[in-house]
Protein backbone atom coordinates (compact mmCIF):
# COMPACT_ATOMS: atom_id res chain seq x y z
CA UNK A 1 0.00 0.00 0.00
CA UNK A 2 1.69 3.50 -1.12
CA UNK A 3 2.18 5.96 1.82
CA UNK A 4 -1.15 8.57 2.07
CA UNK A 5 0.31 11.85 0.73
CA UNK A 6 0.23 15.51 2.34
CA UNK A 7 -2.11 17.84 1.37
CA UNK A 8 -0.94 21.11 0.23
CA UNK A 9 -2.89 24.38 -0.74
CA UNK A 10 -1.65 26.18 -3.25
CA UNK A 11 -2.24 29.89 -3.44
CA UNK A 12 -3.27 29.58 -7.26
CA UNK A 13 -2.88 33.14 -9.22
CA UNK A 14 -4.91 31.73 -12.35
CA UNK A 15 -4.97 28.45 -14.19
CA UNK A 16 -1.98 28.70 -16.37
CA UNK A 17 0.33 29.41 -13.72
CA UNK A 18 -1.60 26.45 -12.19
CA UNK A 19 -0.72 24.29 -14.68
CA UNK A 20 2.89 22.92 -14.17
CA UNK A 21 2.61 23.82 -10.26
CA UNK A 22 -0.13 20.80 -9.70
CA UNK A 23 1.93 18.41 -12.19
CA UNK A 24 5.21 19.33 -10.19
CA UNK A 25 3.23 18.75 -6.64
CA UNK A 26 0.87 16.19 -7.88
CA UNK A 27 3.31 13.09 -7.37
CA UNK A 28 4.26 14.13 -3.69
CA UNK A 29 1.09 16.04 -2.40
CA UNK A 30 -2.55 16.26 -2.56
CA UNK A 31 -3.09 19.03 -4.18
CA UNK A 32 -6.18 22.10 -3.28
CA UNK A 33 -6.39 25.23 -5.43
CA UNK A 34 -6.71 28.55 -3.47
CA UNK A 35 -8.18 30.86 -5.58
CA UNK A 36 -7.52 34.13 -3.75
CA UNK A 37 -7.19 37.09 -6.16
CA UNK A 38 -8.61 40.34 -4.84
CA UNK A 39 -6.39 42.03 -6.81
CA UNK A 40 -8.01 41.19 -10.47
CA UNK A 41 -10.03 44.27 -12.19
CA UNK A 42 -12.58 43.78 -13.53
CA UNK A 43 -14.95 41.67 -12.03
CA UNK A 44 -15.72 40.16 -15.16
CA UNK A 45 -11.49 39.11 -15.25
CA UNK A 46 -11.81 37.53 -12.16
CA UNK A 47 -14.92 35.77 -13.09
CA UNK A 48 -13.18 34.78 -16.69
CA UNK A 49 -9.89 33.47 -14.46
CA UNK A 50 -11.99 32.16 -11.77
CA UNK A 51 -13.97 29.82 -14.09
CA UNK A 52 -10.83 28.63 -15.93
CA UNK A 53 -9.35 27.59 -12.67
CA UNK A 54 -12.71 25.69 -11.93
CA UNK A 55 -11.74 24.22 -15.62
CA UNK A 56 -8.44 22.79 -14.52
CA UNK A 57 -9.62 21.77 -11.34
CA UNK A 58 -12.01 19.63 -12.92
CA UNK A 59 -9.74 18.04 -15.73
CA UNK A 60 -7.24 17.48 -12.64
CA UNK A 61 -9.73 16.43 -10.66
CA UNK A 62 -8.54 18.27 -7.51
CA UNK A 63 -10.06 20.25 -5.15
CA UNK A 64 -10.62 24.26 -5.61
CA UNK A 65 -11.54 27.01 -2.91
CA UNK A 66 -12.42 30.13 -3.75
CA UNK A 67 -11.70 33.27 -1.45
CA UNK A 68 -13.92 36.04 -1.00
CA UNK A 69 -13.50 38.45 -3.79
CA UNK A 70 -13.24 41.75 -1.69
CA UNK A 71 -11.07 43.95 -4.24
CA UNK A 72 -11.98 47.32 -2.10
CA UNK A 73 -9.58 45.79 0.64
CA UNK A 74 -6.97 44.95 -2.06
CA UNK A 75 -7.15 48.56 -3.00
CA UNK A 76 -6.95 49.74 0.73
CA UNK A 77 -4.27 47.48 1.12
CA UNK A 78 -2.01 49.34 -1.97
CA UNK A 79 -2.83 52.30 -1.57
CA UNK A 80 -0.32 55.33 -2.02
CA UNK A 81 1.92 52.30 -4.42
CA UNK A 82 -0.65 52.64 -7.58
CA UNK A 83 1.66 54.56 -9.69
CA UNK A 84 5.06 51.83 -8.93
CA UNK A 85 6.62 50.17 -11.80
CA UNK A 86 5.47 46.52 -12.34
CA UNK A 87 7.81 44.57 -10.68
CA UNK A 88 7.91 47.02 -7.85
CA UNK A 89 6.91 47.90 -4.17
CA UNK A 90 3.23 47.19 -5.29
CA UNK A 91 3.47 43.64 -6.22
CA UNK A 92 5.45 42.87 -3.47
CA UNK A 93 2.17 44.49 -0.79
CA UNK A 94 0.35 42.44 -3.28
CA UNK A 95 1.98 38.80 -2.88
CA UNK A 96 1.76 39.69 1.04
CA UNK A 97 -1.77 40.22 0.56
CA UNK A 98 -2.65 36.96 -0.85
CA UNK A 99 -0.22 35.21 1.12
CA UNK A 100 -1.35 36.07 4.43
CA UNK A 101 -5.23 34.92 2.91
CA UNK A 102 -3.79 31.68 1.89
CA UNK A 103 -1.80 31.14 5.33
CA UNK A 104 -5.25 31.74 7.39
CA UNK A 105 -7.31 29.51 5.08
CA UNK A 106 -3.84 26.55 5.03
CA UNK A 107 -4.61 26.77 8.98
CA UNK A 108 -8.58 27.41 8.48
CA UNK A 109 -8.70 23.91 6.57
CA UNK A 110 -5.60 22.38 8.45
CA UNK A 111 -3.59 22.03 5.51
CA UNK A 112 -0.33 22.39 7.14
CA UNK A 113 1.52 23.18 3.80
CA UNK A 114 1.13 25.92 1.34
CA UNK A 115 2.89 27.82 -1.49
CA UNK A 116 1.96 29.60 -4.20
CA UNK A 117 1.76 29.55 -8.49
CA UNK A 118 3.37 33.00 -8.26
CA UNK A 119 6.65 31.66 -8.65
CA UNK A 120 6.43 30.19 -12.33
CA UNK A 121 5.41 33.52 -13.87
CA UNK A 122 8.84 34.70 -15.42
CA UNK A 123 7.32 38.27 -14.22
CA UNK A 124 7.24 37.76 -10.51
CA UNK A 125 10.74 37.94 -8.25
CA UNK A 126 10.49 34.24 -6.42
CA UNK A 127 12.94 35.63 -3.75
CA UNK A 128 10.60 38.73 -3.48
CA UNK A 129 7.81 36.11 -2.73
CA UNK A 130 9.91 33.70 -0.34
CA UNK A 131 11.37 36.03 1.71
CA UNK A 132 7.51 37.71 2.13
CA UNK A 133 6.21 33.92 2.18
CA UNK A 134 8.64 33.00 5.17
CA UNK A 135 6.89 34.80 7.82
CA UNK A 136 4.27 32.17 7.72
CA UNK A 137 4.50 28.87 9.17
CA UNK A 138 3.95 25.79 6.54
CA UNK A 139 5.14 27.98 4.19
CA UNK A 140 6.79 26.17 0.89
CA UNK A 141 9.28 28.21 -0.99
CA UNK A 142 8.67 26.30 -4.41
CA UNK A 143 10.38 27.42 -7.37
CA UNK A 144 8.29 27.02 -10.32
CA UNK A 145 10.11 28.97 -12.78
CA UNK A 146 12.99 25.77 -12.48
CA UNK A 147 12.93 23.37 -14.96
CA UNK A 148 11.27 25.02 -17.58
CA UNK A 149 8.01 25.40 -15.34
CA UNK A 150 6.69 28.55 -17.07
CA UNK A 151 7.25 27.34 -20.81
CA UNK A 152 5.79 23.72 -19.29
CA UNK A 153 2.63 26.32 -17.63
CA UNK A 154 2.26 27.34 -21.76
CA UNK A 155 1.82 24.23 -23.21
CA UNK A 156 -0.41 22.70 -20.47
CA UNK A 157 -2.49 25.60 -20.52
CA UNK A 158 -2.78 25.21 -23.96
CA UNK A 159 -3.32 21.45 -24.29
CA UNK A 160 -6.47 21.89 -21.66
CA UNK A 161 -8.23 25.11 -23.37
CA UNK A 162 -6.95 27.05 -19.92
CA UNK A 163 -7.45 31.11 -20.81
CA UNK A 164 -4.66 33.07 -20.93
CA UNK A 165 -4.73 36.23 -19.69
CA UNK A 166 -2.55 39.09 -20.89
CA UNK A 167 -2.03 41.15 -17.83
CA UNK A 168 -1.24 40.31 -14.35
CA UNK A 169 -4.36 41.21 -12.79
CA UNK A 170 -5.18 44.70 -11.23
CA UNK A 171 -5.86 47.57 -13.00
CA UNK A 172 -2.43 49.52 -12.67
CA UNK A 173 -0.68 46.00 -14.47
CA UNK A 174 -2.99 46.40 -17.73
CA UNK A 175 -1.56 50.08 -18.09
CA UNK A 176 1.62 48.07 -18.88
Amino acid sequence: MAPERGRILLHTCCGPCATACVERLAPDYEVILFFSNSNIAPQAEYLKRLEHAGRLAKILNIGIREDAYDHRSWLDHVRGLEDEPERGKRCERCFAFSLARTAATADELQIPVFTTSLSVSRYKSSSAIFSLGRAYQGFEAIDFKKKNGYARSIKLSRQYGIYRQSYCGCEFSMRH
